[in-house]
């Protein structure tokens, strides 16, 4: 037996419609495609690997994780979070594909192969295989926060999750599902390691494979990721089920507060997407302005979104030779726009006093996000 899909709340029916009406504002305007896509998408998905990652532990910049997607060696993360990194990465890439896959149904192999992907590099923790024994989450001081279900029943329990996904409860909105299929995954604990990580990937593939959109634009893993946050989520799923396994428990809060993260990381992804626009048009003004080569706006619109630029990104975006992003950079640094630092592969640059006035300037104009659940003000 799993954890059922609860009823929902009028006030949830009326979040879950501003959900869908920035949802489909989203798949409105990228319809069209702009110069900025590939970096926008990018970073989105590297703050969800950041954010998914932070919750266990493993931490890393957004630009040490872009470094990473990118195949260089990053500039500030271990050894140890960098294998973590690349795993996560590479199971968000294969749930990209998967999202778009003519021919697919769940099953326990795929839950498996995401699992080996994010923690192959674990060899003695058994990755991709169902643990054989107990488990049990553990505080910083030891305390048991969670006891999952005996080993024994680990296998029939994912046969019924696989059969849920494939057919059950399929009037339920996506949303809804996810939140579901995220929650019976982490109750379950069937591996030794990387639960939580595959739990929130699963959630990202529901909703990709329901088209919602693409999975950097669905998931609210950099949400959970943040602060307060990441102790709210890990509240919630405690009071699910009060430390153990017990599929009669109240779901209907864990899925407030799953509808609660879509909806505040849809605010910030549209004002992002939004901001975007502009900022490339206000920097492709400036390059013309300066006489610059168009496109230089790539450099200066990754300064701006980052707190660095390495030439290889640059360089990569742009399908240029390495002389002439670097020729380009220096350019750039010589006009105030950025700031070098460090030599050879560890050289970056990091924003100029000019592009340190653009950032301040829109900076100033960010306006705090709206909970739904929180009645308007007057």
């Amino acid at each position: 037996m799993l954890y059922g899909t609860p009823e929902l709340a009028s006030a949830d029916k009326t979040v879950l419609g501003e959900i869908e009406d920035m949802r489909r504002d989203l798949k409105y305007r990228l319809a069209e495609s702009h110069r900025w896509d590939g970096q926008f998408r990018r970073q989105l998905q590297a703050r969800a690997i950041q954010g998914s990652n932070s919750i266990d532990g493993h931490r890393a910049s957004v630009e040490d994780i872009e470094s990473i997607m990118f195949g260089e060696e990053p500039l500030e993360a271990s050894a140890a979070v960098i294998r973590e990194i690349a795993g996560y990465q590479q199971a968000l890439t294969y749930i990209r594909h998967l999202s778009l896959a003519r021919c697919f149904r769940f099953d326990t192999g795929t839950l498996n192969a995401l699992n080996f992907m994010m923690i192959g590099h674990h060899q003695n923790n058994s990755p991709g295989t169902v643990r054989p024994g107990e488990i049990y989450v553990r505080s910083a001081t030891g305390e048991v926060l969670y006891e999952g279900p005996d080993a024994e029943d680990v296998p029939e329990l994912l046969d019924e999750l696989i059969r849920w996904l494939n057919v059950g409860d399929l009037e339920v909105p996506s949303y809804v599902r996810a939140a579901m299929a995220h929650l019976n995954l982490v109750k379950i604990h069937p591996w030794r390691e990387g639960n939580g990580r595959g739990s929130r990937a699963l959630q990202t593939l529901v909703l990709g494979r329901d088209q919602i959109t693409t999975p950097e634009f669905s998931s609210i893993e950099e949400w959970l990721g943040e602060g307060r946050t990441t102790y709210d989520y890990h509240d919630v799923l405690g009071e699910v089920d009060r430390r153990r396994w017990s599929p009669h428990g109240e779901t209907l809060p864990w899925v407030r507060f799953c509808l609660r993260a879509h909806h505040m990381q849809a605010q910030r992804v549209r004002r992002r997407l939004a901001e975007a626009g502009e900022v490339w048009l206000l920097l492709g003004e400036q390059v013309d302005k300066e006489r610059l080569h168009t496109r230089c706006v790539a450099a200066l619109y990754q300064v701006f979104v980052s707190r660095r630029l390495r030439r290889g990104t640059y360089q990569a975006d742009e399908s240029l030779s390495q002389g002439q992003a670097a020729r380009d950079l220096r350019e750039l640094a010589a006009r105030d726009w950025l700031t070098p630092y460090g030599e050879t592969k560890g050289r970056f640059y990091a924003p100029g006093p000019k592009m340190e006035r653009v950032k301040a300037e829109f900076a100033a104009r960010i306006e705090p996000l709206r909970d739904p659940y929180e009645p308007a003000s007057a």
